[in-house]
């Protein structure tokens, strides 16, 4: 298997000549077909991706794009990849700064006792399927956003109109105390891979099609340093992911939540 180093040398020359293909001067979007990265790999020379979508998702939510992409946006702006339609993607010029998010550094963690069974703990594979474990376990989503709710499905992959197919880590759905009824798609994020708003637009609209008589709720959850996790609720208000609230939370034993943190904690409702 090739190293990530390795990868991220063979994907970029290849989206800079899909890239290249089509920019021109003006230009604020373009669409280009699954295939063409072949193609593409063919015509500079570089070995063909064993995984094309590996190559997109890369550069979505792991890696900027190449830095001669970038310099081509105009003052303010920035480049980005989304979903097309089937096999098809597009670049896109969005505002600077919103193509990805990242956990404030100036937000206390709450303590949240930790009910993550431990077999769960010891065999959990990779970052993104213990963060997911540990929301789920400890009813993160329900303490968050003040809602009673139920994991529905996990890593749903479906097809939406004018986007492809996209994969949502964790469906939940919910209500709450008048009887209203939610959907709340969760993305999660561990080790170095980035919160998209364009997986948040996509989740949005997969649960808008799927889900039209549910109020739909979508949140973000990424590892922080010390095994904190961040949870964010999002929205969007014309072509723009936007940040509802954020909260911090960090799983402990009970007994490291003494008299006076609860007593803290109770003075904030």
């Amino acid at each position: 298997m090739a190293k990530k180093a390795d990868k991220a040398a063979q994907y970029a020359p290849i989206i800079l000549q899909i890239f290249d293909k089509y920019w021109a001067e003006g230009i604020a979007e373009f669409e280009f077909h699954r295939d063409e990265l072949v193609e593409a790999a063919g015509t500079i020379g570089v070995e063909r991706p064993d995984n094309l979508g590996d190559l997109i998702y890369t550069f979505k939510f792991r890696r900027d794009l190449p830095m001669e992409i970038l310099q081509k946006a105009p003052t303010g702006k920035t480049w980005m990849i989304e979903g097309a339609g089937r096999s098809r993607y597009r670049f896109r010029l969005v505002d600077a700064g919103g193509t990805t998010f990242k956990p404030r550094t100036d937000i206390a963690a709450t303590k949240i006792p930790d009910s993550t069974p431990e077999i769960i703990a010891a065999y959990a594979l990779g970052d993104e399927q213990a963060l997911l474990a540990k929301v789920r376990y400890n009813r993160l989503i329900d303490i968050f956003l003040g809602l009673t709710t139920y994991s529905l499905q996990n890593h749903l992959r479906t097809q939406v109109t004018g986007m492809g197919q996209i994969e949502i880590d964790e469906i939940y759905v919910g209500l709450n105390r008048n009887g209203a009824h939610f959907v709340v798609p969760v993305q999660a994020k561990g080790g170095s891979d980035k919160l998209s708003p364009v997986q948040t637009a996509q989740d949005i609209a997969c649960c808008k099609a799927k889900f039209p008589a549910l109020i739909c709720r979508p949140v973000s959850a990424q590892f922080m340093e010390d095994d904190v996790i961040a949870l964010f609720e999002l929205t969007v208000e014309g072509d723009k992911v936007l940040i509802v609230e954020e909260r911090h939370y960090k799983l402990v034993p009970s007994q490291q939540i003494d008299s006076e943190t609860k007593r803290v904690y109770a003075s904030r409702s």
